[in-house]
């Protein structure tokens, strides 16, 4: 008698990481307080949910299936959705009735019965651009989903124009312009140093990608663009091919690693990137924001001295404790041999970001995740097990810090900026909220906040009558938008 293999008891299978397996719709849900009126239009979340129990035990929470989430604001009213994206790895492990794929990111762990089907998740990051909803993973191409039904409609390389195998999940839109900017690491096949870099213009055309080498193939999360230069992050969490062939980790950190920037015009040739060397052994995720002066160009991240993620530590034997900031570093063009400037704006914290109007530009305020040390709450939630339960806003040019913590037992998500009718006033800002209610039952409601007085708590509480896996990113996609949906089809 056959038994059905059963989830690992490990972080990233409980709390809420542990497996939903839910696609559901619900209308006119309870909404408590009122709605501002510049709130019509979608929030679209990534979420992860591992649809079969995995083939080895010591895999971890970024292999989990992806599924795109809607919450849906109307004329004052919400409703919700889920959908999982059929990737051609879901599809195929959908048929098989099992896991395929092994552990995260090594094809040596796979099945033989899947070697050559792409193994991306599609389970990082929803964008929005040209009319056309995606959801998107590092590893791979971005799956194009239709924004009302969440139904998956294709796997999308610009009509067979782009010739890299992968594309960031942290693209860049310019306000301005309406230019979409990406890169792909790993762009021709597993551990290569090759890089690609493209444009895309406002109507969805890829009309240029130019491909470079890094300094090594780095695992390369996000990047910059501001309105006049691209900027390329490489930090020591290396590939190790060796160690995959072996059925080892896909990334092992380098604490003893040098770190490399690289930058260039962003409408330039990728032979004039011009490369800093940065301090060794530090890693980030993401980045809140960049724009050039004259000369300098500047990058705010949320930036640590080591790699943050447990695992990836772990794996690499390191037992140095995680510290971070959010940190401005200023790169001078004219003066390379000066290396880095650095200023440590704010605390330990992560998942910034700015008002999409301000993307590449100089700009007066940001915001991003942190932990209030007295109201700590520990929960399996992605990677980690501690709840991000402080909301850190920053204010430039001086770089004034205002702080707003709930809890214990609350956690924000990644929100995301909406603008208001009124210039004068900072907008609003959307995100889910976890809630332990005990200690194996979670529940989530979406908070709308004034961005700039968050401390007044939300101005209204929208309730999900289903719970999910924990958000990875979201993006917030206006109905002005929406309308245009297909325009370019």
């Amino acid at each position: 008698m056959s038994v059905y293999p059963r989830y690992p008891d490990t972080v990233h299978y409980r709390g809420l990481n542990r497996p939903k397996h839910i696609e559901a719709t619900a209308h006119d849900i309870y909404v408590e307080g009122k709605i501002p009126r510049e709130i019509d239009g979608a929030f679209f979340r990534a979420v992860h949910d591992p649809a079969y129990p995995p083939l080895r035990t010591d895999d971890n929470v970024l292999s989990g299936d992806g599924m795109i989430s809607k919450i849906d604001f109307r004329n004052g009213r919400v409703d919700c959705g889920i959908r999982y994206v059929r990737t051609e790895r879901f599809l195929a492990e959908q048929k098989a009735g099992r896991s395929l794929f092994g552990i995260y990111r090594n094809p040596f762990t796979n099945d033989p019965s899947v070697k050559g089907v792409p193994g991306t998740v599609a389970n990082t990051t929803p964008y929005y651009h040209a009319g056309r909803l995606f959801m998107s993973k590092e590893d791979g191409l971005p799956y194009r989903i239709d924004y009302q039904t969440l139904e998956t409609l294709k796997k999308w390389d610009y009509g067979g124009k782009l010739r890299s195998q992968t594309l960031t999940a942290h693209p860049k839109i310019d306000p301005m312009t309406g230019e979409l900017f990406m890169f792909g690491y790993e762009a021709n096949g597993l551990a290569s140093r090759t890089v690609s870099y493209c444009i895309v213009d406002p109507k969805g055309e890829l009309v240029s990608e130019q491909w470079f080498d890094a300094p090594y193939c780095a695992m390369m999360h996000d990047f910059a663009v501001t309105a006049e230069h691209v900027i390329f992050m490489a930090y020591p969490t290396i590939a190790d091919l060796e160690g995959m062939k072996k059925g080892g980790p896909h990334w092992i950190h380098h604490q003893d690693g040098e770190s490399w920037i690289g930058v260039m015009p962003r409408y330039g040739k990728v032979e004039e990137i011009v490369w800093f060397k940065g301090p060794i052994g530090v890693h980030s995720y993401h980045v809140m924001n960049a724009f050039t002066e004259g000369t300098k160009v500047h990058i705010d991240q949320c930036l640590f001295n080591t790699n943050m993620i447990p695992f990836i530590k772990e794996e690499s034997g390191i037992n140095l404790p995680t510290e971070g900031a959010l940190t401005r570093w200023t790169l001078d063009l004219a003066d390379v041999e000066a290396g880095i400037k650095e200023w440590k704006i704010g605390p330990f914290g992560e998942l910034p970001i700015a008002a999409a109007a301000d993307h590449g530009r100089n700009y007066k305020r940001g915001w991003y995740l942190s932990v209030d040390p007295e109201k700590i709450t520990r929960l399996e939630n992605g990677p980690g097990d501690i709840l991000f339960n402080m909301l850190v806003r920053v204010e430039f040019p001086e770089g004034s810090i205002d702080t707003y913590s709930i809890g214990p037992g609350l956690a924000f998500n990644e929100p995301v900026h909406v603008s208001a009718e009124d210039p004068d006033h900072g907008g609003w800002l959307v995100l889910m909220v976890d809630r332990v209610s005990s200690e194996r039952h979670i529940t989530q409601e979406v908070w709308i906040l004034e961005a700039d007085a968050p401390r007044k708590g939300p101005v209204a509480t929208i309730y999900v009558p289903f719970t999910t896996c924990e958000q990875v990113h979201g993006t917030w996609v206006s109905r002005e938008q929406l309308d245009q949906a297909g325009k370019f089809d």
